[in-house]
């Protein structure tokens, strides 16, 4: 349940009601996941070679309009005439590079399910576990970008099997955004953000713009959603969630801004290499593969976060993150402007118009005796912005001696334990070992958690 008005700013407990699924409703939870994903491995199985055929047929829209599949909106990623002459240009033929992208995308949708079945055998005992498993199941039964969804359907289908197509497609934005608003605990807080899921519902509806909506109410949609989803998000983080689910949503965060990233360098470098964003360059094939491929990252991430597996490394690899790509790009931008520079220097006093390879062995020289002053300079201004909380270990301390009086699931006060250590003192292995129940403790400690929780299920 929710805390009161007064008390939303503690950590919610994992022991609260709804966490875990108990008794009949387990079983008929479980048989219901299953049902569902047994519908989806079908649709899985029966697209994945209608959608190779789909994919040996060349797009001749004209205008550089994008194709789409037959029974949807979304893009199909077919080939276009200039995407032929850059695979002759490899000497590739379209049913190769059909094959290669559809592979592809079913590796990433195997990933998904393999990951969404573990979860599922690991966690289906808790709703958000049993959740993120069916999420990873339907995303993978409907590849990315939904290029498995009903490719085996004509154009010209039964009206009953559009509206259902339709109905899956709003059930995906659906589920994203109950995921976004409840992730890691598994419940609306605030108790109204469940409103936002209309909203989502209605990125799916305005998206394709087929209803003739202005472009500014589209991005206006668009802004509200994100930004009241994000607003949610930052106050969960920071005024309801534990340590441990801290954690969970770090290394969801920190895949959606690699990956993000990752997109926008990636739309970027044609505009700065003019030779890419020619039609008929090879580039042009490699927004389709390294989108599907950034896609990967996401069960990955999702599956380290609701096992709970390694969930305190994400610090580390956040810290490297932003020391080694700072160090990077500023690496890039002297590099640059030492060559730039120093050829211009070479040109002034010898009016040599080729470029000296002096220049460009000064330039290696001084980037390697920078890297390592850089990158230690780099490092205690990155700790001193972002991990002040380490040096402040009594703050953190007391907060955890505050948050013992709410907490009666021994397994969430262990993560919180083992927490507070990592982020107060840093060493290199934490263990906890935990003493046995005696009988007579066990009487004792019966009275105090009340009947919602036996000892028996502390796993002491």
């Amino acid at each position: 349940m929710l805390s009161p008005p007064g008390t939303q700013s503690q950590p919610v407990s994992s022991s609260t009601p709804g966490g875990h699924i108990q008794g009949p409703w387990l079983a008929v939870a479980r048989g219901a996941w299953i049902v569902c994903a047994l519908l989806l491995l079908a649709n899985f199985v029966a697209s994945i070679p209608a959608y190779y055929q789909l994919m040996l047929n060349v797009c001749t829209l004209p205008n550089h309009v994008p194709c789409t599949n037959p029974s949807q909106a979304t893009p199909s990623w077919q080939l276009t005439p200039e995407n032929v002459q850059a695979l002759a240009q490899l000497h590739l033929s379209v049913a190769a590079y059909a094959a290669f992208f559809v592979t592809l995308n079913v590796v990433v949708s195997l990933l998904c399910w393999g990951i969404g079945l573990l979860i599922f055998w690991r966690k289906s005992d808790e709703g958000m576990g049993l959740f993120v498993s069916l999420l990873l199941v339907f995303f993978g039964a409907i590849g990315f970008n939904d290029t498995f969804l009903g490719a085996y359907v004509p154009a010209q289908s039964p009206l009953l099997l559009q509206i259902l197509l339709y109905i899956i497609q709003n059930a995906a934005w659906a589920a994203l955004g109950a995921f976004l608003l409840t992730f890691p605990t598994g419940r609306f807080v605030p108790r109204w953000s469940w409103l936002l899921i209309s909203l989502w519902l209605g990125l799916n509806i305005l998206y394709p713009d087929s209803l003739g909506w202005p472009p500014v109410l589209i991005a206006a949609e668009l802004l509200l959603v994100l930004g009241a989803t994000l607003g949610i998000m930052a106050y969960r983080y920071v005024r309801v969630l534990g340590a441990s689910q801290r954690q969970q949503v770090k290394w969801f965060v920190y895949t959606v801004v690699v990956t993000f990233s990752l997109y926008i360098i990636i739309n970027a470098l044609p505009g700065l290499v003019p030779g890419l964003s020619v039609a008929d360059s090879p580039y042009q094939l490699v927004f389709a593969t390294s989108t599907t491929f950034i896609f990967a990252f996401y069960p990955l991430c999702l599956g380290i976060a609701i096992l709970r597996y390694r969930l305190w490394d994400i610090d580390v690899i956040i810290n490297r993150t932003l020391v080694y790509g700072s160090l990077t790009a500023l690496l890039a931008v002297l590099y640059v402007g030492l060559v730039i520079g120093l050829q211009a220097l070479v040109r002034l006093f010898t009016q040599q118009v080729s470029q000296s390879p002096v220049v460009i062995v000064a330039s290696t020289l001084v980037i390697a005796a920078l890297f390592q002053p850089l990158r230690y300079r780099i490092q205690r201004i990155i700790d001193r912005r972002f991990y002040r909380r380490k040096y402040n270990a009594a703050r953190t301390l007391a907060q955890f001696s505050a948050s013992l009086r709410n907490e009666v699931d021994l397994q969430q006060l262990r993560e919180e334990l083992l927490a507070v250590v990592q982020e107060t003192m840093e060493p290199a292995h934490v263990s906890l070992w935990l003493r046995p129940v005696s009988p007579r403790e066990r009487t004792e400690l019966q009275p105090v958690l009340g009947r919602e929780h036996s000892v028996d299920q502390l796993d002491v």
